[in-house]
């Protein structure tokens, strides 16, 4: 009788034992929204967004001068979620640390991504920032021409003050 106890026993503690291990906890989806609070402001971003660590907002009407990547942190330490074609508008949402700007497509939107502050522009400034960039022509230097003999000229050089017949 003790055999038997003892070995019911050894059963229940041998089979309390090989218990299944807890389910590991639910991963967390990149595309679900998620809400952070930075320097007062609430942004709400995918999970695949990392959230900054310092806001500064601005909430203007941007256009971008350049095919730009829209990163997952403001930095290249993140991985590319996007893209913006050259002269796309967008919104940005703030600036953030290492001078980059948190964006949106829309004004009041979700926060997609981050972009290098200098790869847009506010729409205001935008036509003014591509006409300083344009190259200029050098103008056509003024020649002073005087005519010698018959066919013949002779042209003053402005940059060396020579005289060259032609």
């Amino acid at each position: 009788m003790k055999t038997r106890i003892a070995l019911t026993l050894l059963a229940a503690l041998t089979l309390a034992g090989c218990s299944t291990p807890p389910p590991p906890p639910p991963a967390l989806d990149i595309n679900a929204m998620i809400s952070s609070e930075v320097d007062g402001v609430k942004l709400q971003h995918r999970a695949a967004i990392k959230a900054p660590q310092q806001f500064k907002p601005i909430g203007k009407e941007y256009r971008s001068l350049y095919a730009a990547s829209i990163m997952s942190s403001p930095g290249y330490s993140g991985s590319a979620v996007g893209s913006l074609d050259n002269a796309t508008a967008f919104y940005a949402l703030g600036e953030v640390e290492n001078n980059w700007l948190a964006i949106t497509e829309a004004e009041g939107g979700n926060l997609m991504g981050y972009i290098q502050a200098n790869a847009g522009v506010p729409v205001s400034r935008y036509k003014s920032t591509l006409r300083k960039d344009l190259p200029r022509r050098n103008r056509a230097t003024r020649q002073d021409c005087v005519k010698v003999g018959g066919d013949s000229k002779a042209c003053k050089d402005s940059g060396s003050a020579t005289w060259i017949l032609q």
